[in-house]
Formats: C-alpha cells, sequence, structure tokens
C-alpha cells in the first residue's frame, strides 16, 4: 500500500471511485501484533492478554458462583449450575458415560475457555479471537492429546495401549497390515492436528470475513451508487457477525466433544 494512500485511508478520505484510491484488502497482518509489554523477557501482545483475562474470567466466575454454595442458588450460582449441567450432561456424560464424570472439571473449563477466546471478538476494543492465533487451539489440542495417550496407557499398558490405538475389533486380519499404520498415524498424530486447526481456520476465516466487509462498508460509502455498496457490505459484515456467534459457540462444543470422544476410547477396551 503506498503512502499516499495510507494517509488516505488514516485521514477517512478513502472511498470507492477516487482517483489512486484501492480497496485495502485485509491479509495476514490482521493476525500479527507488536508486543504491548515485556515482563521477564516475555514479550505480551495483545492475544495473550486476552487469553490471560479470558482465563481470569472463568476463575473468577465459578469462584464466586461455587464458593459458597446453597441449596436454593443465588442467580450466579445457578447460571454457574446450567453452564456446569450443559457440559456435563450434553457432552461429557453422553460421550464417555458415567466414567467421565472425573474429568468434568476439565472440560467444563477447557469449553468455557474456547468459547469465551471466541467471544473476544465481538468484544468492543478486544475485537480478536483469541483461537485465531494457533499457537492457542495448538495449546489445547496438546493437553486433550496428552491426558488422550496418557489414560490409553495407564489402562491398558504399553502393549495393550498399542492395541488400542491401532488394532480396530471385528476386523478381518488380511486387512490389518493396511488399516494399522493408517490407524496409528491417525490416532497419534492426526488427531491433536485435526483438533487444533479445526478450532483455528473457522476463527481465522471469520474474522477475516468480518474484517473485509467492515472496511468495504466505509471504502464503498461514497455518493450515488456506492452509497447502496457501502450499505450492502454494511449488512453483510452484521449478518456475519451474527452467525460467528453460533460459530464460536458450535466450535468450543465440537472441541470438548471430540475431546471427549478420545477419553472415551482410551478407557474402552476395544474401538
Amino acid at each position: 500500500m503506498s503512502a499516499e494512500l495510507t494517509s488516505s485511508l488514516a485521514s477517512g478520505s478513502c472511498h470507492f471511485g477516487d482517483a489512486g484510491c484501492g480497496f485495502p484488502a485485509p491479509g495476514l497482518n490482521e493476525f500479527q501484533f507488536k508486543p504491548i509489554f515485556s515482563i521477564g523477557g516475555i514479550d505480551f501482545n495483545k492475544p495473550m492478554l486476552l487469553s490471560i483475562v479470558v482465563a481470569l474470567l472463568v476463575v473468577v466466575f465459578f469462584w464466586a458462583a461455587f464458593a459458597k454454595p446453597r441449596l436454593v442458588p443465588g442467580k450466579l450460582q445457578l447460571v454457574g449450575e446450567i453452564g456446569y449441567d450443559f457440559v456435563k450432561r450434553s457432552i461429557v456424560l453422553e460421550t464417555i458415560g458415567k466414567k467421565g464424570e472425573k474429568y468434568v472439571p476439565m472440560l467444563v473449563s477447557m469449553f468455557f475457555f474456547i468459547w469465551l477466546m471466541n467471544i473476544m471478538s465481538i468484544i468492543p476494543f478486544a475485537q480478536y479471537p483469541v483461537t485465531a492465533t494457533i499457537a492457542f487451539p495448538a495449546g489445547l489440542a496438546a493437553v486433550v492429546w496428552i491426558t488422550y495417550m496418557t489414560l490409553t496407557f495407564k489402562k491398558h499398558g504399553f502393549v495393550g495401549g498399542f492395541k488400542n490405538l491401532c488394532w480396530p475389533s471385528g476386523i478381518p486380519g488380511w486387512v490389518m497390515f493396511i488399516l494399522v499404520p493408517i490407524e496409528f498415524f491417525s490416532n497419534i498424530f492426526v488427531r491433536p492436528f485435526t483438533l487444533a486447526v479445526r478450532a483455528f481456520a473457522n476463527m481465522f476465516a471469520g474474522h477475516l470475513l468480518i474484517v473485509m466487509f467492515s472496511i468495504a462498508s466505509w471504502y464503498l460509502l461514497s455518493p450515488t451508487l456506492g452509497a447502496l455498496y457501502g450499505s450492502a457490505s454494511f449488512v453483510v459484515a452484521v449478518a456475519l457477525t451474527a452467525f460467528e456467534l453460533l460459530v464460536q459457540f458450535l466450535q468450543a462444543y465440537i472441541f470438548v466433544m471430540l475431546a471427549s470422544s478420545y477419553i472415551a476410547g482410551a478407557l474402552e477396551e476395544a474401538h
């Protein structure tokens, strides 16, 4: 982007139809953040600060909701119980069964942590889904993978663990020489990769689309047809934001549901 165009955009005078004023399409620069401050040699940027804020919100909310539980819950405790029971009954118990009760606290924390990180994209001044930075869903996927591997080998032992991961039951032996390497590669490498990329890619694409149509709403705002184009772009941006609210919830739900299914597989004798 030229210096003249940058200056024009900054002053708010660059619109569709202006000479030498091209559309400032968003790109990877929307996902790159300079350090805000450093502590002990560690640079903190916007996504890192938002993730810390979200973690504190989750901890403080559930601490306040359940620090002094009452038989007849107050409003805060009621909201906390609804959220906790939703994850417990609709995801964990449905996927793992009664054996999954001990993993409910971890999965509840993970659900609300991911959901709130996603919601940051529509919060004023934040306006960025933290999971659109691949490091965060990758870190959460690593937690799930380590839990999955630990439970698998703890329950089945070394040989039994590999059998659980690689040897599907009820399959004819003559196809095993093909299926076993596929199962091994899928369970050991593909699962954590797809778990991380699924959450990252949806938030990355959604944020980029909203930014693009938001910029286009201003850029297209000009006399005659430009006003129509800009209004249409603004309507699309609003619609995408509303749709993104659903996607933000679904991505947290799917992430935790898949994590539960991996734990269920680790606890089963065969899959």
